[in-house]
């Protein structure tokens, strides 16, 4: 049922227009207007306002033509950087860059399966239960849109994300709860050469901080992590700040206030010792889902990829997607893989063979939820 060469015309057009996270007023309106064109009624929501991100979220509703729970789908698009003037192009079976720029098949990939499994519900006519399609601007900036989003928009009952690494086939069905901390460290100026036992070198403090927390592979469930450090001038002058972000996930969530109460605790005794301040800041980015293979979103998804020819397959991801911030509004919500590689590079590709099969679970799971 698929229209091979449609679907991979529709994502080599998306990803040649430039949408890098927090400049989506071009794909945006692209996207408004083909949704409009297959019958959804399309709002784009105020979540710009709060993002600063030049479109909001895209939201699309099909009311439904059969009896069954209304669902959902989304993806986002945005892209990362490098990813102005995108050229792709077909090498064997996968679609590339030209090597100077990412592909864009995160999450355009997904967007592109959407829309054309949802052209074969509608050309098919096919039953559906009621289809809602939610198109995310920023998430590559810390899932912005979908925490911007107000959940009241959504009427679905559960949904599925079409935004993963791995073969079609695979369900993300547990993602971390995370979080940032930013750390300023306050040192004194001194001359370095001249006076500077005078002086308190916020490089040395930070430090012994960071030598003090437990980070990296944390156990099983949980990572941490220190980012990015700055500070300093010259090295004629004890560097009187420094200033560190840090991170913490874990699948739960007892388990990632433990770790960033070790990171606390780190720099308090740090501060002690060296009888200085040392300002934190600590935000929660986005909650962790977990469900089983008896929940429901999960057994929906698991028969739609059989549907397909495909094995199901339940795995846990260290990385967080709107998956997350939806399924903390309440609305149960999986990830599922739709086969892209080394995103985030110059070297992404997309295997033509896994954009079909995602398009294809598209349909499926419109099926799949149908009551008898």
């Amino acid at each position: 049922m698929i229209n091979k060469e449609r679907l991979l015309q529709q994502f080599l057009q998306l990803v040649q227009i430039d949408s890098v996270t927090g400049a989506e007023r071009q794909i945006c309106d692209e996207l408004i207007g083909q949704f409009q064109q297959l019958g959804f009624q399309v709002i784009e929501d105020q979540s710009a306002e709060k993002t600063g991100h030049a479109a909001g979220n895209i939201v699309a509703t099909l009311p439904g033509n059969s009896s069954g729970p209304m669902i959902f789908f989304t993806s986002h698009m945005d892209t990362v950087t490098p990813g102005i003037g995108i050229k792709p192009r077909i090498e064997g079976e996968y679609v590339v860059s030209d090597g100077s720029t990412i592909l864009g098949s995160d999450d355009k990939a997904g967007v592109a399966a959407i829309l054309e499994g949802l052209r074969v519900i509608s050309e098919s006519k096919l039953p559906h239960s009621g289809i809602q399609v939610l198109i995310t601007a920023g998430e590559e900036s810390g899932l912005a849109g979908s925490k911007a989003l107000d959940p009241g928009l959504l009427k679905a009952e559960y949904g599925f994300a079409l935004d993963s690494s791995g073969k079609v086939g695979d369900i993300i069905v547990s993602a971390p709860f995370q979080a940032k901390m930013k750390v300023i460290v306050h040192g004194r100026a001194a001359h370095a050469g001249v006076n500077p036992e005078d002086g308190l070198n916020a490089i040395q403090v930070a430090s012994r901080a960071i030598m003090r927390m437990p980070i990296g592979r944390i156990d099983q469930e949980t990572t941490a992590n220190i980012g990015k450090i700055e500070g300093g001038q010259a090295t004629n002058i004890v560097c009187p700040r420094v200033e560190f972000l840090a991170e913490a996930r874990s699948l739960v969530e007892e388990k990632l206030e433990q770790q960033l109460a070790k990171m606390q605790k780190a720099i308090t005794i740090t501060a002690e010792e060296f009888q200085t301040a040392i300002d934190v800041h600590v935000e929660k980015m986005y909650p962790g889902y977990k469900f089983s293979e008896d929940d429901l979103v999960t057994q929906k998804a698991m028969e739609a990829i059989k549907a397909i020819g495909r094995k199901p397959q339940l795995k846990s991801s260290g990385g967080g997607s709107d998956a997350n911030a939806i399924s903390g509004y309440g609305i149960p919500t999986v990830n599922l893989a739709i086969g892209y590689e080394e995103i985030h590079t110059t070297n992404e590709r997309m295997p033509v063979e896994e954009l079909y099969k995602a398009a294809e679970l598209v349909v499926a799971l419109s099926q799949a939820v149908l009551e008898e």
